[in-house]
């Protein structure tokens, strides 16, 4: 079997894997896929930052995905950041859709 080489760093930022509210369970389930895959090309210590650019994917139901696909590579994670969307995407309570950017670093524990 091939050994694969380990990372120090892995930026995901993918598209949207979902344009509406039907499609989440298939969108959690790829962004469940690559995290997966990340995860076991990152070295202990290595960095994880992903990012989701979805409005029907909230920030907690993003994370429990990441989580998800951490437990299933048997590594563990200390979360070190949260992002938001810049200034310059404005989030407008009353219109849901303008908030739509999530984001976190992740470190790899173990």
């Amino acid at each position: 079997e091939r050994t694969l080489p380990r990372w120090d760093m892995i930026v995901l930022d993918p598209p949207s894997f979902t344009r509406n509210r039907a499609a989440v369970p298939d969108a959690l389930r790829g962004y469940k896929e690559i995290h997966l895959r990340s995860l076991k090309l990152l070295k202990p210590g290595g960095t994880l930052a992903t990012f989701c650019c979805s409005h029907h994917v909230n920030a907690g139901l993003f994370q429990d995905t990441v989580l998800a696909a951490a437990y299933d590579a048997r590594r563990i994670l200390r979360r070190v950041a949260t992002y938001s969307q810049s200034p310059d995407h404005p989030i407008i309570p009353m219109i849901p859709e303008t908030e739509y950017l999530k984001g976190f670093a992740f470190e790899v524990v173990r």
